[in-house]
């Protein structure tokens, strides 16, 4: 990232002071290492939040309890769905990690992409405005 434009503003009877910086350009290689490391924490949240949602489902009785119903709307002669067997922990979790596999690419690509299209248009824009201040 570069800035340019820097100027100095100090406030009337106070210390503080004062840069105006203009965002011109974002590397893409930086935004996208940034932007993998971040996804994979996300990654990381939607992992367990899923293995957590899983657990406390399974540990209340959930799933035994959507099977039970399902068998008492179906009268005697239902095939029985097992729903505890099709949301097997492997399954969910096959699916949580090919799901965080895929937001981590994506996640990546498009905060790329995203900063190839602020560095074309930002001739057009002037870029961001940055306001820094320090107070002492």
């Amino acid at each position: 990232m570069s800035g340019t434009g820097t100027e100095s503003v100090a406030k009337a009877g106070t210390s503080s002071r004062q840069a105006r910086l203009y965002l011109t350009r974002l590397d893409p290689w930086t935004v996208m290492k940034t932007a993998f490391v971040l996804s994979i924490g996300l990654a990381i949240v939607m992992i367990v939040a899923t293995f957590l949602l899983w657990m406390l489902l399974s540990a209340t009785g959930t799933f035994d309890s959507i099977n039970s119903t399902i068998s008492d709307l179906g009268g005697s002669g239902s095939t029985g769905v097992d729903v505890a067997g099709f949301l097997s922990f492997g399954r969910i979790m096959g699916f949580a990690l090919l799901l965080a596999a895929f937001e981590i690419v994506l996640t990546s690509a498009l905060a790329t992409v995203t900063a190839a299209i602020y560095n074309i248009t930002v001739g057009f824009t002037g870029g961001v405005e940055v306001t820094l201040s320090e107070d002492h």
